[in-house]
């Protein structure tokens, strides 16, 4: 994966016209260049959304649309509200409940497809006898979500009618999927030699963090002069507090979401079939028989890992720009 990060990185540096990379330019963009506004208000973000996903599959439309009947889509930011974005399931009326804080800006498109998702799935799993059937693997539940965001790219002409923002857009959203990939796996390995190591002192703990750090770095962002604050970054992920051992799953999640995408561009009928097909099983099987189920394979070998990772840099060189 680093290969493929540190391209998308050499990219941005050259789209930004720098000599050096920094962290804060990350995000940027070259002078003069607008944000992307995919919607206005949040019934437009409603509206786009619905004709996204039915186009998708007409089931994925009624879902939004029944939620919206039930007034189970609460959106749009305003003052006091707390923030975040979520989707609840509702385990009477099998329609979910999404809540988030839309601002009209390119993240709340993902995350509304994101959280539309998991809504798509709490509609599947609801059929299914008992509640306990409904307690899906979060691997899955994230599958159905990262894969949603993958696939209705197709369809982004929903949001963005300018064929520049449409690009601009899906670009965006690739370097999301990608680069975060070595985050998760620093993340991972420290939460490993924490627990193997219970007792330990502040200046090992923080030579072990560097070390990490440096193995998944990426070549191209220039970091020099930030190393206190690198040696302290661990410090903002929750889950090294609050839950062992939990980030992987985010890995594991993408990767399947990566594999469910390179399938529908392959055969879109038949990966919405096996999507639905398995979203549909709840946590009635294992997660390596759900991933079964959507037609992936539980594999997350170095070999798998690179065949993923080159259907996405074919993917970014027809949608994107050329990463060579």
């Amino acid at each position: 994966m680093l290969p493929l990060v540190n391209i998308i990185y050499q990219k941005k540096k050259e789209k930004l016209g720098l000599d050096t990379l920094r962290p804060w330019d990350i995000d940027a963009e070259p002078e003069g260049i607008k944000p992307l506004i995919p919607f206005k208000t949040s019934e437009e973000l409603i509206e786009k959304s619905i004709a996204c996903f039915s186009k998708l599959r007409p089931f994925f439309g009624e879902c939004l649309k029944k939620m919206q009947e039930l007034k189970h889509l609460d959106l749009e930011s305003r003052k006091g509200k707390a923030p975040g974005g979520y989707n609840c399931p509702l385990a009477e009326s099998g329609a979910p409940f999404i809540f988030m804080n839309a601002a009209g800006q390119m993240h709340d498109v993902t995350t509304m497809l994101h959280e539309g998702g998991h809504a798509v799935h709490s509609f599947l799993a609801h059929p299914l006898e008992l509640n306990g059937f409904k307690e899906y693997p979060m691997e899955i539940a994230e599958v159905a979500s990262m894969a949603m965001e993958l696939m209705s790219m197709d369809e982004w002409e929903t949001f963005f009618t300018d064929a520049t923002d449409l690009q601009r857009a899906k670009e965006h959203q690739l370097e999301r999927v990608i680069t975060i990939f070595p985050w998760i796996a620093i993340i991972d390995k420290f939460q490993h030699w924490i627990y193997e190591h219970p007792v330990h002192t502040h200046e090992e703990r923080t030579a072990t963090w560097n070390e990490i750090l440096k193995e998944f770095q990426d070549n191209v962002i220039d970091y020099s002069g930030l190393e206190t604050y690198r040696s302290n970054n661990w410090q903002r992920q929750l889950h090294l507090f609050e839950v062992p051992f939990y980030y992987i799953e985010y890995g594991i999640a993408q990767l399947g979401a990566i594999g469910m995408w390179m399938q529908y561009k392959e055969n879109k009928e038949q990966a919405m079939d096996n999507y639905c097909k398995a979203l549909a099983l709840g946590g009635t099987r294992t997660l390596p028989q759900l991933f079964e189920a959507a037609g992936l394979k539980f594999d997350f070998s170095p070999d798998k890992i690179k065949v993923l990772m080159e259907f996405v840099k074919r993917k970014w060189n027809a949608d994107c720009f050329d990463l060579k």
